[in-house]
């Protein structure tokens, strides 16, 4: 039997949309931008404290020539495609992929390098005067950085950093051969110098940095080559990174870090390895059980699923290969939205096989109960997409480095998933009928025909659901900044791996030896005993590595990551993730008002939505869990997720108003008959969800737990809220005629 134009046409486009997939995806490894969390390296927020700035054309450069300067000091540094952009009025956002060595990075983006040379006044009398506490008009005491010596200097810089053209590591010709900086004068700054030194000769002149005095030299001669140098007992590192900062000039204002997230490439590798694992293992029981339990369509479903994978990655290469401005890169949580698009696409396969399932059931022909069933699955599907992509749209608008990720890839997997479910699946269908290879398509079948009386329990439900409402924010309250992670109340995450593992009483009774902070929390793994993480409210990092040092002198460690949030930076992604969760619902709102022409239906739904966000939030935090951004960001799937089946029921329920038989029945009647034959798929859907989810709760890495435990949690509320809370809801409301 030959295929029809129709059929022949539709094979072609998925053919030529999957090569060219294959042919943007891969390889992968060339192909695919990792992200920072990934491949390790330093996102940073910096904020350059303009308000210390008094002439308002300064203030308003300020930030444009910190970037430039910046810019210079990472380009010298070797860091391959650094990210360099301006955030809001006066924060910079850095990212450093794989850089190794922390330290020296922020040691070389925070130092100002404000350089400056002042004469020195050897006046001992004035000198003592000024130790006493005298200090006369025009100067000011300072001590040297290697031998405290005091020194009294003018206020007025003879001499400052912008005359400097260039600036070099050199060695001392005599003594150890220790690193010292040459500095090359540019024109300008060359007759300056000599002139000063001309002027002062047998007069000490202290060479200042950063407020610093490095040494104070005594021009024994006019110098005038347009060169000198800056001793001070430097490491070559410590040279190295000094005049690479004077070369690049100094900053127009000092700048500090507000928000810190700095991966090392082991928990990178950890990170992908654990990723693939979940991939493959919720892959593989999504596969098993849509074969198993659909048969012929379920096989045809697995190889939609195989290439709806295909697409996510294909149209992420492909964005980086025509944009590459765009930056289009996988992160950690970026993978939990591939392996939970996954899952959820199985939610349109699911809904359409329950579809054919019912046209068969009524006597159709086989070719016209596929035709049908796609055709009544359609609006469905739709709507069902589109709710969770103005959640993504919200994560992406609001959200921040990996959480976009996260955002990204959920939107491309549904975009893919409609793309398979609704194109794909329906063509291998009818490819396979109108080939008679296949003739029937027979399933398994786990609900009949149920006639359950869900609004009967209604008023049970509202007291459960009102009760763990009522305990979970009565938690949240009562912890109050502890429930939230450092994202939210600020502070500083530490995790370390050692080479053997350390007893946890051991660890504690380091730190506190070495007056690491009282509030400090300290987090072992049962399965991993030689790693932990320390939590403080503010930056402890070098005291916590120099108790490791002291304390377990032959036990080597590696940094996993640190990662650290200012308090205001922490207000504003609380800000930020508080209107993310209000504009969502409101789009959400919105949109199912219009689609159903109902304002009851759509106020239901949402407030379905709220119970479903707010009880999971409230177990979540019951169990000891922190909330964070990756928190938030389940949060917000779950509510895209929770809405696909309460719109799959509301989509029932407008079928069944339209059936002059059944639009007379009372409206709980019509609602109850909605949700039982909708049952199947409803349960179904989250039994298959629940399976990725559970893979990655168990096998995705501890940075992914908390999310994924989250989504467990949330997609069981959600599920409980679609049949027992939306649907009475509905009824609940003025009565009103409905058409």
């Amino acid at each position: 039997m030959k295929l029809s134009q129709t059929i022949k046409t539709r094979l072609l486009v998925v053919l030529g949309v999957l090569i060219a997939c294959v042919y943007f995806a891969f390889p992968l490894q060339k192909k695919i931008n990792l992200g920072l969390d990934l491949k390790g390296g330093m996102h940073l927020v910096l904020n350059v404290e303009t308000d210390k700035l008094t002439d308002p054309q300064a203030k308003a450069d300020a930030v444009p020539r910190a970037i430039e300067i910046l810019r210079n000091r990472i380009d010298g540094l070797g860091v391959a495609e650094p990210v360099i952009q301006r955030q809001g009025e006066n924060q910079i956002i850095i990212q450093l992929p794989g850089i190794t060595d922390r330290d020296a990075a922020l040691r070389m983006i925070g130092e100002v390098a404000e350089l400056e040379f002042k004469i020195v006044n050897d006046d001992l009398n004035q000198l003592k005067e000024a130790l006493n506490g005298n200090v006369p008009p025009g100067y000011q005491l300072k001590y040297t950085k290697d031998n405290h010596e005091p020194l009294l200097l003018e206020d007025r810089a003879a001499l400052k950093g912008d005359a400097i053209a260039d600036a070099r590591v050199d060695y001392q010709t005599q003594g150890f051969g220790e690193p010292i900086i040459s500095l090359t004068f540019n024109s300008e700054g060359a007759k300056k110098f000599a002139n000063l030194t001309r002027q002062h000769v047998e007069e000490r002149l202290a060479i200042i940095l950063d407020g610093e005095v490095l040494s104070a030299p005594r021009i024994n001669e006019p110098i005038l080559s347009g060169r000198g140098v800056i001793t001070g007992q430097f490491s070559f590192e410590e040279a190295s990174l000094l005049a690479l900062a004077l070369r690049s000039g100094s900053l127009p204002a000092p700048m500090h870090i507000e928000e810190e997230r700095t991966i090392g490439p082991l928990l990178g590798k950890d990170s992908i390895d654990a990723g693939i694992t979940a991939t493959i293992v919720g892959g593989i029981a999504v596969l098993a059980f849509m074969s198993v339990y659909y048969l012929i369509p379920g096989v045809v479903s697995c190889v939609a699923l195989g290439m709806n994978l295909v697409l996510i990655l294909g149209i992420m290469a492909f964005l980086n290969a025509m944009m590459p401005e765009a930056q289009v890169t996988l992160t950690l949580p970026g993978i939990a939205g591939i392996i939970l698009t996954l899952g959820m696409a199985v939610d349109a396969n699911v809904l359409i096989n329950e579809r054919v399932r019912e046209e068969l059931k009524n006597g159709r022909p086989l070719r016209a109960a596929v035709t049908n069933g796609f055709s009544k699955a359609y609006k469905a599907i739709i709507d069902a997409n589109t709710t969770t992509l103005i959640a993504a749209f919200m994560l992406f608008q609001f959200g921040s480095g990996p959480i976009k990720g996260f955002a990204v890839t959920l939107s491309m997997g549904l975009i893919a998933s409609l793309f398979t479910s609704l194109f794909v699946t329906r063509t291998l269908l009818m490819t396979l009928i109108e080939l008679n290879i296949v003739k029937s398509l027979p399933m398994l079948q786990m609900f009949g025909d149920t006639k359950i009386n869900f609004l009967s329990k209604r008023y049970l439900c509202f007291i459960l659901s009102g009760t763990l409402f009522v305990m979970g924010m009565f938690t949240l309250y009562k912890k109050g900044d502890s429930a939230y992670g450092i994202d939210f109340a600020g502070g500083q995450i530490q995790e370390y791996r050692f080479e053997q593992p350390i007893k946890p009483e051991n660890l504690r009774k380091a730190l506190t030896e070495s007056n690491v902070s009282d509030d400090a929390v300290i987090q072992t793994f049962k399965e991993h005993p030689n790693t932990f993480i320390v939590r403080t409210a503010a930056d402890t990092y070098d005291a916590v590595t120099k108790s490791f040092k002291e304390k377990f002198p032959g036990n080597s460690y590696k940094v996993l990551r640190i990662e650290k949030v200012g308090p205001v930076v922490g207000k504003a992604l609380r800000r930020a993730a508080i209107l993310a969760m209000i504009f969502a619902l409101a789009g959400i709102l919105v949109y199912v008002g219009i689609r159903f022409k109902h304002l009851d239906f759509a106020a239901a739904g949402v407030i379905a939505l709220l119970h479903d966000v707010t009880v999971t939030l409230g177990i979540l935090v019951m169990l000891n869990r922190q909330v964070d951004l990756l928190v938030v960001t389940a949060l917000l799937t779950i509510a895209g997720y929770s809405i696909n089946d309460t719109i799959i029921i509301y989509d029932r329920v407008r079928e069944n108003m339209a059936n002059t038989r059944v639009r007379k029945q009372p409206l709980a009647d019509i609602l109850n008959s909605s949700i039982n034959q909708t049952l199947g798929r409803t349960v179904l859907t989250t039994l298959t969800t629940l399976l990725v989810v559970v893979a990655l709760y168990q096998l995705g890495g501890e940075v992914l737990n908390t999310f994924a435990l989250t989504l467990l949690i949330g997609f069981i509320t959600g599920t409980y809220s679609t049949i027992f809370i939306a649907s009475p809801l509905v009824l609940a409301w003025p009565k009103k005629k409905h058409k």
